[in-house]
């Protein structure tokens, strides 16, 4: 088992595993349905899931490592009506939660792969992300909601639209569980302040133009001193959000990272904030060192769009 886990996912069908610092895919997995959506690692780099069109399978690394024959999907978990847009698991890899166009959140137990919670919106959910505090998970929808569920008290504690009804296209949550982003399907983003009385609440700090089309990501970087947004208009923008507090109002645009010839669908940090993975339409995905702004690897062999990213390079627990 390799000590960076690195995948990307294609229309081309395939799961690719790369050897992070050459470029060199090691394995490739083939996908049995139509599409791969977005791909999540568990923390103690024991299995891969990979949500599609109405299900999640489940993989187990070593099997797939190992060039096993036998199949390395273990399971899998069904009930969605719908493409499965959002996944995560929490810290203790005992479950996962999923996000659906079916306008549902769920949370699945991982040993018997069946549904502990199923929260319904009002539209298609695209992203989903879990507080620090493995109690609560924010969720965001093509209605223009933001939603925080309360997993102990089993219901919806907090709900906004940052703009109307304009559709939440992704959020993430900060690692110290204080700031929420979110980003919508005009370009904008708003960053909350995540505070917590009897249950989570948000309070706009400050709302920014990024892109002037669709930003298919948005992601706190784990220092939680800078926001990423990916975007349709094939560039990548960093923002320097380390300095933002009720008395200083302000998100500063630090980089621009262009390369990327097409829709850049999904991105990932390393986990010292140092480097970020992107996945792109134009086939590719590629490795950022931010401190230059510079690609430093290339990621070629999917025949299709690379729409989803995979990446853990922490010690396994």
């Amino acid at each position: 088992m390799p000590g960076v886990i690195l995948c990307t996912a294609s229309y081309d069908r395939t799961i690719r595993f790369w050897e992070a610092t050459t470029g060199q895919c090691h394995h490739s997995v083939q996908y049995t349905d139509p599409q791969v959506n977005t791909l999540a690692i568990t923390h103690n780099k024991e299995f891969l899931a990979a949500a599609g069109n109405n299900h999640v399978r489940l993989y187990h690394l070593n099997s797939v490592f190992s060039n096993s024959q036998q199949s390395p999907v273990i399971g899998s978990f069904d009930g969605h009506t719908g493409n499965v847009l959002s996944i995560g698991f929490n810290d203790t890899d005992s479950w996962l939660y999923t996000g659906s166009e079916d306008s549902t959140v769920r949370v699945w137990d991982i040993r018997t792969f069946s549904a502990k919670r199923n929260y319904k919106c009002s539209g298609a959910v695209n992203t989903v992300s879990l507080h620090p505090g493995q109690n609560d998970l924010v969720s965001g929808d093509e209605t223009g909601a933001v939603r925080i569920w309360d997993l102990i008290a089993d219901k919806c504690v907090f709900k906004v639209h940052p703009n109307g009804r304009v559709g939440i296209r992704s959020l993430s949550v900060s690692a110290d569980g204080n700031r929420c982003a979110v980003a919508n399907n005009e370009g904008d983003v708003f960053v909350y302040d995540v505070t917590r009385n009897e249950s989570l609440s948000m309070k706009l700090l400050y709302k920014f133009k990024a892109h002037s089309r669709y930003i298919l990501k948005c992601l706190i970087s784990p220092d939680v001193k800078q926001i990423c947004t990916a975007s349709a208009d094939q560039t990548v923008k960093l923002w320097d959000m380390s300095n933002l507090s009720e008395k200083n109002q302000q998100v500063l645009l630090t980089d621009t990272l262009e390369g990327h010839k097409r829709w850049v669908w999904d991105c990932a940090y390393s986990s010292d904030s140092a480097y970020l993975v992107t996945a792109s339409s134009d086939m590719t995905a590629r490795l950022w060192d931010l401190n230059k702004g510079e690609v430093i690897k290339e990621y070629r062999g999917h025949q299709k769009a690379v729409v989803c990213i995979a990446l853990n390079d922490q010690p396994k627990k």
